[in-house]
Protein backbone atom coordinates (compact mmCIF):
# COMPACT_ATOMS: atom_id res chain seq x y z
CA UNK A 1 0.00 0.00 0.00
CA UNK A 2 1.47 3.53 -0.94
CA UNK A 3 1.60 5.96 1.60
CA UNK A 4 -1.10 8.09 -0.21
CA UNK A 5 -3.46 5.60 0.30
CA UNK A 6 -2.64 5.56 4.34
CA UNK A 7 -2.98 9.41 4.30
CA UNK A 8 -6.53 8.89 2.93
CA UNK A 9 -7.55 6.46 5.49
CA UNK A 10 -6.31 8.71 8.16
CA UNK A 11 -7.95 11.42 7.20
CA UNK A 12 -11.50 9.55 6.67
CA UNK A 13 -10.44 8.01 10.18
CA UNK A 14 -10.59 4.47 9.67
CA UNK A 15 -8.21 2.81 12.12
CA UNK A 16 -4.86 1.94 11.35
CA UNK A 17 -3.54 -1.48 12.06
CA UNK A 18 0.27 -1.98 13.07
CA UNK A 19 1.76 -2.77 9.40
CA UNK A 20 0.23 0.49 8.24
CA UNK A 21 1.16 2.04 11.72
CA UNK A 22 5.22 0.73 11.10
CA UNK A 23 5.22 2.06 7.14
CA UNK A 24 4.06 5.85 7.88
CA UNK A 25 6.59 5.88 11.17
CA UNK A 26 9.39 4.34 9.19
CA UNK A 27 8.95 5.32 6.04
CA UNK A 28 6.39 8.54 5.81
CA UNK A 29 8.47 11.90 5.39
CA UNK A 30 7.62 14.30 8.44
CA UNK A 31 6.90 16.90 6.89
CA UNK A 32 4.28 15.42 5.33
CA UNK A 33 3.22 13.61 8.73
CA UNK A 34 3.18 16.54 9.79
CA UNK A 35 0.29 17.80 7.57
CA UNK A 36 -2.21 14.96 8.01
CA UNK A 37 -2.01 15.20 11.73
CA UNK A 38 -2.72 18.47 11.46
CA UNK A 39 -5.57 18.59 9.27
CA UNK A 40 -6.62 15.92 11.80
CA UNK A 41 -5.84 18.37 14.78
CA UNK A 42 -8.27 20.44 12.97
CA UNK A 43 -11.06 17.85 12.35
CA UNK A 44 -10.95 17.16 16.42
CA UNK A 45 -10.76 20.42 17.49
CA UNK A 46 -11.35 22.98 15.13
CA UNK A 47 -10.51 26.57 15.79
CA UNK A 48 -6.70 28.02 16.76
CA UNK A 49 -7.37 27.14 20.18
CA UNK A 50 -4.37 25.38 21.67
CA UNK A 51 -4.51 24.28 25.44
CA UNK A 52 -2.50 24.87 28.84
CA UNK A 53 -3.48 24.34 32.28
CA UNK A 54 -2.38 25.52 35.92
CA UNK A 55 -1.44 22.44 38.14
CA UNK A 56 0.51 21.11 41.04
CA UNK A 57 2.33 17.91 41.47
CA UNK A 58 2.69 16.66 44.69
CA UNK A 59 3.80 13.23 45.41
CA UNK A 60 2.38 11.40 48.01
CA UNK A 61 5.66 9.82 49.09
CA UNK A 62 8.93 8.99 47.25
CA UNK A 63 8.96 5.22 49.18
CA UNK A 64 8.51 2.63 46.82
CA UNK A 65 8.46 -1.59 46.04
CA UNK A 66 8.77 -1.02 42.31
CA UNK A 67 12.20 0.44 41.83
CA UNK A 68 11.76 1.18 38.10
CA UNK A 69 15.11 0.78 36.35
CA UNK A 70 14.11 4.95 34.79
CA UNK A 71 13.24 6.12 38.15
CA UNK A 72 15.97 8.26 40.17
CA UNK A 73 13.10 9.28 42.59
CA UNK A 74 11.76 6.50 44.71
CA UNK A 75 13.57 4.83 47.86
CA UNK A 76 12.80 1.56 49.31
CA UNK A 77 11.21 1.17 52.71
CA UNK A 78 13.50 2.23 55.59
CA UNK A 79 16.12 4.70 53.73
CA UNK A 80 17.02 7.21 55.70
CA UNK A 81 15.87 9.96 52.62
CA UNK A 82 12.14 8.64 52.68
CA UNK A 83 9.21 10.32 53.26
CA UNK A 84 5.36 10.64 53.38
CA UNK A 85 4.07 14.10 52.62
CA UNK A 86 2.06 15.79 55.48
CA UNK A 87 -0.89 17.40 56.30
CA UNK A 88 0.89 20.56 56.89
CA UNK A 89 3.13 20.46 53.97
CA UNK A 90 -0.58 19.93 51.75
CA UNK A 91 -1.39 22.76 52.90
CA UNK A 92 1.56 25.11 51.73
CA UNK A 93 1.62 23.41 48.38
CA UNK A 94 -2.16 23.68 47.68
CA UNK A 95 -2.61 26.82 49.21
CA UNK A 96 0.59 28.46 46.74
CA UNK A 97 -1.38 26.22 44.22
CA UNK A 98 -4.47 28.42 44.41
CA UNK A 99 -2.48 31.66 45.09
CA UNK A 100 -1.38 30.85 41.24
CA UNK A 101 -4.52 30.20 39.82
CA UNK A 102 -4.62 26.38 40.05
CA UNK A 103 -7.04 23.88 41.92
CA UNK A 104 -5.61 20.58 40.66
CA UNK A 105 -3.20 18.29 42.21
CA UNK A 106 -1.73 15.77 40.37
CA UNK A 107 -1.24 13.74 43.15
CA UNK A 108 1.57 10.50 42.53
CA UNK A 109 4.35 9.17 44.44
CA UNK A 110 5.72 5.45 44.67
CA UNK A 111 3.58 2.62 45.63
CA UNK A 112 4.72 2.57 49.62
CA UNK A 113 4.33 -0.78 51.06
CA UNK A 114 3.03 0.87 54.21
CA UNK A 115 0.23 2.47 52.66
CA UNK A 116 -3.45 0.85 52.07
CA UNK A 117 -6.03 1.92 50.67
CA UNK A 118 -8.18 3.28 53.98
CA UNK A 119 -4.76 5.82 54.15
CA UNK A 120 -5.57 7.20 50.63
CA UNK A 121 -9.54 7.57 51.36
CA UNK A 122 -8.61 9.45 54.45
CA UNK A 123 -6.35 11.72 52.25
CA UNK A 124 -8.93 12.41 49.66
CA UNK A 125 -11.23 12.82 52.35
CA UNK A 126 -9.30 15.16 54.12
CA UNK A 127 -8.08 17.09 51.55
CA UNK A 128 -11.64 17.85 50.45
CA UNK A 129 -12.76 18.87 53.55
CA UNK A 130 -10.49 21.65 53.69
CA UNK A 131 -10.04 22.40 50.24
CA UNK A 132 -14.09 21.92 48.67
CA UNK A 133 -13.08 23.12 45.13
CA UNK A 134 -9.94 21.06 44.84
CA UNK A 135 -9.63 19.06 41.93
CA UNK A 136 -7.77 15.54 42.52
CA UNK A 137 -5.87 13.94 39.79
CA UNK A 138 -4.82 11.20 41.15
CA UNK A 139 -2.98 7.91 41.51
CA UNK A 140 -2.50 5.41 38.23
CA UNK A 141 -3.68 2.27 37.22
CA UNK A 142 -0.59 0.38 39.29
CA UNK A 143 -1.40 2.01 42.30
CA UNK A 144 -4.74 0.57 41.50
CA UNK A 145 -3.59 -3.28 40.76
CA UNK A 146 -1.41 -2.61 43.66
CA UNK A 147 -4.18 -1.70 46.19
CA UNK A 148 -6.85 -4.23 44.72
CA UNK A 149 -3.82 -7.34 45.21
CA UNK A 150 -3.69 -5.87 49.09
CA UNK A 151 -6.76 -5.54 49.86
CA UNK A 152 -8.27 -8.27 48.07
CA UNK A 153 -10.77 -6.19 45.96
CA UNK A 154 -11.46 -5.91 42.21
CA UNK A 155 -10.23 -3.13 40.39
CA UNK A 156 -13.79 -1.29 40.13
CA UNK A 157 -14.29 -1.77 43.42
CA UNK A 158 -10.99 0.33 44.50
CA UNK A 159 -12.10 2.61 41.86
CA UNK A 160 -15.89 3.48 43.39
CA UNK A 161 -13.90 3.77 46.99
CA UNK A 162 -11.55 6.16 45.83
CA UNK A 163 -14.13 8.33 43.50
CA UNK A 164 -16.39 8.40 46.73
CA UNK A 165 -13.84 9.65 48.72
CA UNK A 166 -12.92 12.78 46.34
CA UNK A 167 -11.00 10.87 43.58
CA UNK A 168 -11.87 13.23 40.06
CA UNK A 169 -9.95 11.36 37.61
CA UNK A 170 -7.15 9.08 36.70
CA UNK A 171 -3.93 9.53 35.09
CA UNK A 172 -2.11 7.35 32.86
CA UNK A 173 0.76 6.99 34.86
CA UNK A 174 3.07 3.39 34.55
CA UNK A 175 1.63 2.67 31.14
CA UNK A 176 5.93 3.20 30.09
CA UNK A 177 5.25 0.72 26.78
CA UNK A 178 2.19 -1.33 27.18
CA UNK A 179 4.57 -4.24 25.73
CA UNK A 180 5.38 -6.81 28.09
CA UNK A 181 8.96 -7.44 27.18
CA UNK A 182 9.24 -4.12 27.48
CA UNK A 183 7.95 -3.97 30.55
CA UNK A 184 9.94 -6.79 32.22
CA UNK A 185 13.34 -4.82 32.05
CA UNK A 186 12.04 -1.43 32.62
CA UNK A 187 9.28 -1.70 35.81
CA UNK A 188 9.18 -5.18 36.60
CA UNK A 189 7.25 -4.98 39.34
CA UNK A 190 4.37 -2.73 38.44
CA UNK A 191 1.41 -3.82 36.45
CA UNK A 192 1.18 -5.67 33.54
CA UNK A 193 -0.42 -4.34 30.23
CA UNK A 194 -2.92 -6.20 30.57
CA UNK A 195 -3.28 -5.07 34.34
CA UNK A 196 -3.30 -1.74 32.99
CA UNK A 197 -5.51 -1.69 30.34
CA UNK A 198 -8.08 -3.43 32.87
CA UNK A 199 -7.85 -0.54 35.19
CA UNK A 200 -8.72 1.83 32.81
CA UNK A 201 -11.48 -0.36 31.51
CA UNK A 202 -13.48 -0.67 34.42
CA UNK A 203 -12.29 3.45 34.97
CA UNK A 204 -13.92 4.06 31.81
CA UNK A 205 -17.14 1.87 32.93
CA UNK A 206 -17.51 4.31 36.20
CA UNK A 207 -17.34 7.45 33.66
CA UNK A 208 -14.37 8.35 35.85
CA UNK A 209 -12.12 10.86 33.33
CA UNK A 210 -8.73 9.82 32.71
CA UNK A 211 -5.73 10.14 30.61
CA UNK A 212 -3.22 7.81 28.40
CA UNK A 213 0.74 8.09 28.49
CA UNK A 214 3.87 6.75 26.74
CA UNK A 215 7.29 6.83 27.72
CA UNK A 216 9.67 6.10 25.25
CA UNK A 217 13.14 6.16 23.50
CA UNK A 218 15.05 3.48 25.62
CA UNK A 219 14.08 -0.06 24.87
CA UNK A 220 11.26 -0.30 23.13
CA UNK A 221 10.74 -0.79 19.08
CA UNK A 222 8.94 1.05 16.65
CA UNK A 223 6.40 -1.89 16.60
CA UNK A 224 6.12 -1.60 20.16
CA UNK A 225 5.51 1.80 19.64
CA UNK A 226 2.85 1.47 17.55
CA UNK A 227 1.50 -1.28 19.23
CA UNK A 228 0.56 0.54 22.25
CA UNK A 229 -1.22 3.04 20.42
CA UNK A 230 -3.43 0.61 19.13
CA UNK A 231 -4.08 -1.00 22.37
CA UNK A 232 -5.03 2.56 23.20
CA UNK A 233 -7.42 3.02 20.27
CA UNK A 234 -8.89 -0.13 21.30
CA UNK A 235 -9.60 0.17 24.12
CA UNK A 236 -11.10 4.04 23.91
CA UNK A 237 -13.54 2.49 21.57
CA UNK A 238 -15.08 -0.22 24.05
CA UNK A 239 -16.20 2.68 26.59
CA UNK A 240 -19.80 3.49 26.62
CA UNK A 241 -21.46 5.81 25.14
CA UNK A 242 -21.59 9.42 26.52
CA UNK A 243 -18.52 8.61 29.07
CA UNK A 244 -15.16 10.22 29.14
CA UNK A 245 -12.78 7.38 28.28
CA UNK A 246 -9.44 8.46 27.50
CA UNK A 247 -9.80 12.36 27.47
CA UNK A 248 -6.13 12.90 26.06
CA UNK A 249 -2.83 11.47 25.38
CA UNK A 250 0.74 12.56 26.32
CA UNK A 251 3.88 11.07 25.19
CA UNK A 252 7.10 12.17 26.36
CA UNK A 253 10.54 11.02 26.01
CA UNK A 254 12.62 8.78 28.92
CA UNK A 255 15.09 10.96 30.82
CA UNK A 256 18.16 9.02 31.03
CA UNK A 257 20.56 10.93 33.73
CA UNK A 258 21.57 8.84 36.58
CA UNK A 259 19.20 6.32 35.81
CA UNK A 260 19.53 2.19 36.23
CA UNK A 261 18.98 2.16 32.77
CA UNK A 262 21.80 4.12 32.27
CA UNK A 263 24.09 3.03 34.30
CA UNK A 264 23.90 -0.84 34.48
CA UNK A 265 22.42 -1.15 31.60
CA UNK A 266 24.21 1.59 29.13
CA UNK A 267 20.81 2.63 27.50
CA UNK A 268 20.64 6.08 26.84
CA UNK A 269 17.55 8.15 25.91
CA UNK A 270 17.25 7.79 22.25
CA UNK A 271 15.15 11.48 22.09
CA UNK A 272 15.76 13.67 19.44
CA UNK A 273 13.50 16.57 18.10
CA UNK A 274 12.36 15.17 14.78
CA UNK A 275 11.54 11.93 16.05
CA UNK A 276 9.11 13.40 19.01
CA UNK A 277 7.57 15.59 16.15
CA UNK A 278 6.95 11.63 14.13
CA UNK A 279 5.42 10.27 17.19
CA UNK A 280 3.28 13.13 18.02
CA UNK A 281 1.78 13.16 14.49
CA UNK A 282 1.70 8.86 14.50
CA UNK A 283 -0.15 9.37 17.64
CA UNK A 284 -2.84 11.63 16.12
CA UNK A 285 -3.05 9.70 13.15
CA UNK A 286 -3.54 6.70 14.68
CA UNK A 287 -5.48 7.54 17.57
CA UNK A 288 -8.53 8.50 16.00
CA UNK A 289 -10.61 7.89 18.69
CA UNK A 290 -9.37 10.06 21.35
CA UNK A 291 -9.15 14.18 20.81
CA UNK A 292 -6.80 15.59 22.50
CA UNK A 293 -2.87 15.39 21.99
CA UNK A 294 -0.66 17.21 24.75
CA UNK A 295 3.06 17.47 23.94
CA UNK A 296 5.21 17.16 26.71
CA UNK A 297 6.74 20.70 26.96
CA UNK A 298 8.05 20.16 29.44
CA UNK A 299 10.22 17.30 28.92
CA UNK A 300 11.46 18.52 25.22
CA UNK A 301 11.50 22.33 25.64
CA UNK A 302 10.31 25.64 23.99
CA UNK A 303 11.15 24.94 20.22
CA UNK A 304 9.56 21.72 20.15
CA UNK A 305 6.43 22.11 21.93
CA UNK A 306 5.67 24.67 19.72
CA UNK A 307 6.56 22.42 16.34
CA UNK A 308 4.24 19.91 18.25
CA UNK A 309 1.44 22.43 18.00
CA UNK A 310 1.89 22.40 13.86
CA UNK A 311 2.18 18.22 13.96
CA UNK A 312 -1.12 17.22 15.83
CA UNK A 313 -0.97 18.40 19.33
CA UNK A 314 -3.28 20.72 20.53
CA UNK A 315 -2.26 20.97 24.23
CA UNK A 316 1.08 21.67 25.83
CA UNK A 317 -0.01 20.47 29.11
CA UNK A 318 0.55 22.37 32.53
CA UNK A 319 2.96 25.18 33.79
CA UNK A 320 3.23 22.13 36.79
CA UNK A 321 3.93 24.32 39.71
CA UNK A 322 6.21 21.55 41.21
CA UNK A 323 7.91 18.09 39.45
CA UNK A 324 9.97 15.77 40.82
CA UNK A 325 10.23 12.46 39.16
CA UNK A 326 11.40 13.65 35.84
CA UNK A 327 13.67 16.70 36.59
CA UNK A 328 15.31 13.96 38.71
CA UNK A 329 16.50 12.34 35.44
CA UNK A 330 17.79 15.56 33.96
CA UNK A 331 14.43 17.65 32.87
CA UNK A 332 15.11 20.65 33.39
CA UNK A 333 12.32 22.67 30.99
CA UNK A 334 10.36 25.17 33.57
CA UNK A 335 7.62 27.70 32.52
CA UNK A 336 5.27 29.79 34.24
CA UNK A 337 1.78 31.02 33.30
CA UNK A 338 3.01 34.44 31.76
CA UNK A 339 5.59 32.55 29.49
CA UNK A 340 3.28 29.12 28.76
CA UNK A 341 0.78 31.76 27.14
CA UNK A 342 3.21 33.49 25.16
CA UNK A 343 5.14 30.18 24.00
CA UNK A 344 1.31 29.55 22.40
CA UNK A 345 1.31 32.95 21.35
CA UNK A 346 4.46 32.73 19.19
CA UNK A 347 3.84 29.27 17.80
CA UNK A 348 0.57 31.19 15.97
CA UNK A 349 -1.96 29.91 18.36
CA UNK A 350 -4.76 31.87 21.39
CA UNK A 351 -3.81 29.91 24.28
CA UNK A 352 -6.42 27.87 25.77
CA UNK A 353 -6.50 27.74 30.17
CA UNK A 354 -8.66 24.66 30.94
CA UNK A 355 -9.07 21.72 33.16
CA UNK A 356 -8.46 18.10 33.01
CA UNK A 357 -11.67 17.30 31.26
CA UNK A 358 -10.38 19.88 28.76
CA UNK A 359 -12.72 22.30 29.58
CA UNK A 360 -12.00 25.97 28.56
CA UNK A 361 -11.87 28.77 31.75
CA UNK A 362 -11.60 32.02 32.34
CA UNK A 363 -8.64 33.90 30.73
CA UNK A 364 -5.75 33.56 33.41
CA UNK A 365 -5.70 36.56 35.85
CA UNK A 366 -3.38 35.58 38.69
CA UNK A 367 -0.36 36.03 39.62
CA UNK A 368 2.62 35.17 37.82
CA UNK A 369 5.71 34.50 39.18
CA UNK A 370 8.12 31.41 38.84
CA UNK A 371 7.42 27.93 39.45
CA UNK A 372 8.17 26.91 43.20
Amino acid sequence: MVLGQLYDKALKLIPLNDEEGIMLYTQAPVEELMFIANKLRQLHNPGNIAGWMIDRNVNLTNICFSQCTFCNFCRKKGSDEGYVTSTEEYKDKINELYELGGDQLLLQGGMNPDLNLAFYIDLFKNLKKLYPTLKLHALGPPEIVFLAKREKLSYSEVLVKLIRAGLDSLPGAGAEILSDRVRKIVSPAKATTSEWLEVMREAHKLNLPTSATMMYGHIETVKERIEHLIRLRDLQNQKPDNHYGFITFIPWPFQDEGTVLLQKHGIRSSYNGPDYIRLIAISRIILNNIRNIQASILTVGKEIGMLSLHSGANDLGSIMIEENVVSAAGSTNQFNADEMQSIIKEAGFIPGRRNQKYELLPPFKGKIKKPA
